[in-house]
């Protein structure tokens, strides 16, 4: 039976790849009106966006931008900014959080998307291109799903299905309102369909062991913790099939080996600097700045409604009663679609495909529950008896926001659907109309709790007027050091990515090791000293204008000044605000002035002609501010000093 079983799968499979390689060479025009109804369906979830490309970003149903969606903004415009000089982006920049910098390949860099989409970026900016990107997100990941399906013996209009469920899947709405690297889940199928056909026998070890390495480059540069998340679900189908058919999978455990190590050796020289410069280079980093222990699936997450789709309920009330995160609620699915894919399963479980997809969902959807204990009506499972538990102390693994792989168990559940769809139609092919019209009629109303909604947005936070010619008249070398008060997080990042400024930014949003190495958010007091702590939370209370507030004192401002060493400060609350009558009151009267956008040059503050010009009316605080850099001067000088005098004496 077994022989039998896995004998008619390769022939069915072998029939659709021969199929499809025809199809490629001449595209018939039902596969040509697949791919444009994806295209068609992106747009239309992205709408609101493409209505005002320039401005309009996503957002979590309300007017507020998330700083992780200025993240993007900046890292578009840094790729693209890199490529214009004829360079790719640099791995450890200090163009944001000056003057210690961040290593990129621990943040969310977007570094293959921003390289690729640098033209649109140029042409019309950082916004457009990530609104490209997201429409590429929905519409890609439909097509490679719908590919894949083809591949493996799928039905045209089963593989469109699935195609669609996997593209559009609640799990991907909720990831387009925040995190684009989530979205943008294009190359998992098709990486897993590389492993699976080598472990099968389909696949040539070298062709398709090249095309993998490719593949997972691509990934690195896109999204790691999405290639984390595809390797455990690679792993769990892989285990599963050698569950299923352990002689066929022995039977090609050479060539499935000789696959992957020549699929590592293409992605490691394409990116082994790369990850070399992440886990040994400067500012390399361990752990995850966040509380894992947090994160994690619930069973209600897979049954309650998010915002991302068209019947949903008082979702932010589940989340006020759960403590689950807003932009973190992968797992919905609905009772209709969870009951349609338990029915499917039962039915098709001789189909070698159903089963491996199914088990594969359901070991990635336990996965996802993380560490933390469960409660399943009155029954409580402890923390240690969840999957995860075991994985969470595992490099790199523990690093991963467990319920992500939500997105995987998506493509899994796809899958069991479109092969359950084409062994429904087979079934039923000689059967009464009426009763073919009244199962597909439940199959679609299982579907019905998962019809998405437009992403949601909001407009994004403008350069303020004058910004630009306030930038450009404070005459600052290239990649000079800018402090921006008050300091808004991801904020200034939006403003210089937008402006095009060719700046670096002291602080801003980001990820950077702590003293011990421990990954921790910039701007924290993990990172900073108590004077530039107190420096930002005071002058962040001015920008609200909060009474009785008078800033930090002259000391702490000049301590947070000189150990930030900014080349210029520039604030847009204007010379009247709390906050700007503070920073004249301390700098003395701005180098530019243009609208709200005052700006002020440390090197005409304490240049030699500055020291020597009284009419700039010095004031208390640059006088301490030009002592502490004089001094920091005459210390390097003693210090270089005594160097060359060793190095004199040791030639002697």
């Amino acid at each position: 039976m077994r022989n039998s079983g896995i004998s008619s799968l390769s022939a069915a499979t072998r029939r659709a790849e021969a199929a499809l390689r025809r199809s490629l060479q001449a595209l018939r025009w039902t596969d040509g009106l697949t791919l444009a109804l994806y295209l068609v369906g992106a747009v239309a979830l992205t709408w609101r966006m493409w209505a005002n490309p320039t401005g309009t970003v996503p957002s979590n149903f309300g007017a507020h931008v998330s700083p992780d969606i200025y993240l993007n903004v900046w890292f578009m415009r840094y790729g693209a900014t890199a490529i214009a000089h004829g360079h790719l982006p640099a791995l450890v920049t200090t163009a944001v959080n000056a003057p210690r910098g961040i290593n990129a390949m621990w943040n969310t860099s977007l570094l293959l998307p921003s390289v690729l989409l640098a033209p649109i970026t140029w042409l019309a900016g950082p916004v457009v291109s990530l609104t490209l990107l997201l429409t590429l997100g929905f519409a890609g990941s439909a097509a490679s799903m719908w590919f894949v399906l083809r591949r493996w013996g799928a039905s045209q209009l089963a593989a469109g299905i699935g195609g669609a469920l996997y593209g559009y899947s609640p799990a991907l709405l909720v990831a387009s309102e925040d995190h684009y690297h989530l979205q943008f889940a294009v190359l998992p199928p098709l990486i897993l369909d590389a492993v699976l056909r080598l472990a099968t026998g389909r696949g040539r070890p070298v062709r398709t062991g090249i095309w993998l390495g490719l593949l997972v480059a691509a990934q690195v540069f896109t999204a790691e913790e999405l290639l984390v998340d595809t390797i455990l679900a690679g792993a769990a189908a892989l285990l599963i099939l050698m569950l299923c058919r352990p002689t066929r999978v022995r039977s090609t455990i050479g060539s499935t080996v000789a696959g992957i190590g020549i699929a590592a050796v293409v992605a490691l020289i394409l990116c082994g600097h790369a990850l070399w410069v992440q886990f040994h280079g400067p500012l390399a980093e361990v752990g995850s700045p966040w509380h894992l222990g947090r994160y994690g699936n619930i069973p209600a997450d897979f049954v309650t409604a998010p915002y991302a789709v068209l019947f949903h309920g008082q979702f932010r009330s589940f989340l006020s009663s759960s403590g689950q995160f807003l932009v973190e609620c992968f797992a919905y699915l609905g009772w209709p679609l969870l009951g349609l894919t338990v029915l499917t399963t039962i039915l098709c479980w001789r189909d070698l495909r159903v089963r491996v997809a199914a088990l594969t969902f359901a070991v990635l959807e336990l996965l996802s529950a993380g560490a933390h204990a469960l409660t399943i009506g009155s029954v409580r499972v402890p923390g240690q008896f969840l999957p995860w538990h075991w994985l969470r102390h595992v490099p790199i693994v523990s690093q991963a926001l467990p319920q992500r792989l939500s997105i995987l168990a998506d493509g899994a559940l796809a899958v069991v659907l479109a092969f359950g769809f084409d062994r429904a139609r087979t079934a039923t092919a000689g059967a009464p109309t009426w009763r073919r019209a009244v199962i597909a009629g439940v199959a679609a109303l299982a579907l019905v709790p998962v019809i998405p909604r437009p992403v949601p947005t909001a407009v994004a936070s403008p350069p303020p007027v004058g910004f630009r010619a306030a930038i450009a008249g404070l005459r600052l070398q290239p990649e000079a050091s800018v402090l921006v008060l008050p300091a808004e997080r991801a904020l200034a990042m939006d403003w210089q990515a937008m402006a095009g400024s060719q700046i670096s930014l002291v602080g801003g949003y980001c990820i950077v090791p702590a003293s011990n190495r421990r990954a921790v958010a910039c701007d924290t007091h993990d990172v900073l000293s108590k004077a530039q702590r107190t420096t930002l939370l005071s002058t962040f209370q001015l920008a609200l204008h909060h009474r009785g507030r008078r800033g930090p004192s002259t000391a702490t401002m000049a301590a947070a000044l000189f150990e930030w060493r900014p080349a210029a400060v520039v604030t847009a609350a204007g010379g009247h605000s709390l906050l700007g009558r503070y920073l004249i009151g301390f700098f003395g009267p701005p180098t530019v002035h243009h609208g709200s956008v005052l700006g002020w040059r440390i090197a005409d503050i304490c240049g030699p002609r500055a020291q020597a010009a009284a009419a700039l009316g010095r004031s208390a605080g640059t006088v301490r501010l030009c002592a502490d850099a004089r001094r920091a001067d005459t210390r390097r000088d003693s210090a270089s000093h005594v160097s060359r005098a060793r190095h004199v004496e040791a030639r002697q």
